[in-house]
């Protein structure tokens, strides 16, 4: 199979394309390079004769036709998107275009090129979203495919209406779709403005740990390469028109999950002080979802996926790759935006 991976430079992405890849697929890269992608994270599959990348914005029309047409893949799967909350809170404009009119340029282009093909039953446009869209849980309950939607930030606004769009035009114009909402990713490669990165970075230059509120909020964890291994076999094997939850089952708060961060790293890189010293607590942030927890019965039933790794080994395999890769995260602290505060409303 040949795939188009939009996005693929990105964290979530970028362990879709190694994996498939590594799973003998063809795969095209098209990203147009944000301050949040690095091709870095590909580099062990950028020689591989399977691997082409295009630098292309997915709201550039002519540009995403062009790569259609010159490539011919076989599915496309739609990762590319503005995703950090607190940056949305700031300039919500961004993820507008990127994340609404970007995924409908890109479903247009398919369309067309869908159509201009026969429209090939075989055919497949995945849709990769955020359990976000879902709005916030109380103590009780999880999200499931019928979860009503109710989008409390900028960010999974824009990606709610981007599930609604890709919905839509299975609907109407009969695109053969699939769509997943996978909850809070972790692990290799993510970019130093999300929480497990800040906390270990901070604690190994001996800075403050911030912790938004009194870090109850919840949510649930899911390691990046089993998100991956899920979007994949979606991609391939899930029905046409459903959506599948994708959740790590490893619910945390948030303190809980930076304590056990702390415990890891004074474990592996031993410090005067325990890293927990550092943690600080600082302003919440505006409209801040309480809870997060995915029912990932449906793609356990249909597919016979669930996740392989605990959030404590996965905590353990982050903080050692960190500690192991500074050579790939220092150069990214120095990017519009990281290590500030962000998000104040």
């Amino acid at each position: 199979m040949k795939i188009l991976i939009t996005g693929g430079a990105g964290f979530i992405g970028s362990a879709v394309v190694r994996q498939a890849v590594a799973a003998g697929h063809a795969v095209v890269n098209l990203d147009v390079l944000t301050y949040a992608a690095c091709l870095d994270n590909v580099a062990s599959v950028a020689d591989s004769p399977l691997y082409a990348f295009e630098q292309v914005d997915i709201c550039d029309a002519p540009g995403v036709a062009r790569v259609l047409a010159q490539h011919r893949p076989d599915a496309v799967m739609h990762l590319a998107a503005e995703s950090h909350v607190d940056r949305s809170i700031d300039g919500p404009g961004a993820f507008i275009r990127t994340n609404v009119e970007g995924t409908y340029t890109l479903l247009e282009a398919v369309r067309a090129y869908w159509q201009g093909r026969g429209r090939p039953g075989e055919f497949r446009f995945h849709h990769i979203s955020t359990d976000e869209v879902f709005g916030s849980l109380g103590a009780t309950g999880k999200f499931t495919e019928t979860t009503p939607y109710d989008p409390r930030s900028p960010y999974s606004a824009s990606k709610a209406a981007s599930d609604h769009l890709v919905r839509a035009w299975h609907e109407t114009y009969g695109l053969p779709v699939v769509l997943t909402n996978c909850s809070n990713n972790y692990g290799p490669f993510h970019f130093p403005e999300k929480l497990i990165p800040v906390v270990i970075l901070n604690a190994l230059a001996g800075l403050p740990i911030p912790v938004y509120g009194a870090g109850e909020n919840v949510r649930d964890w899911l390691y990046v390469e089993d998100h991956a291994e899920a979007l994949l076999l979606v991609l391939q094997k899930g029905a046409v028109g459903r959506s599948y939850n994708i959740g790590g089952e490893n619910e945390a708060r948030n303190i809980d999950l930076v304590r056990t961060i702390c415990a890891i790293l004074d474990e592996l890189r031993p410090a005067p002080r325990p890293y927990g010293a550092q943690i600080t607590f600082v302003t919440d942030r505006p409209g801040h979802d309480a809870r997060y927890a995915i029912d990932p019965s449906r793609i356990r039933a249909e597919l016979g996926w669930r996740p392989s790794v605990t959030l404590d080994e996965g905590l353990r395999r982050t903080v050692r790759w960190y500690l192991d890769n500074e050579a790939w995260w220092r150069p990214l602290q120095a990017r519009q935006g990281v290590g500030q505060r962000l998000g104040k409303g």
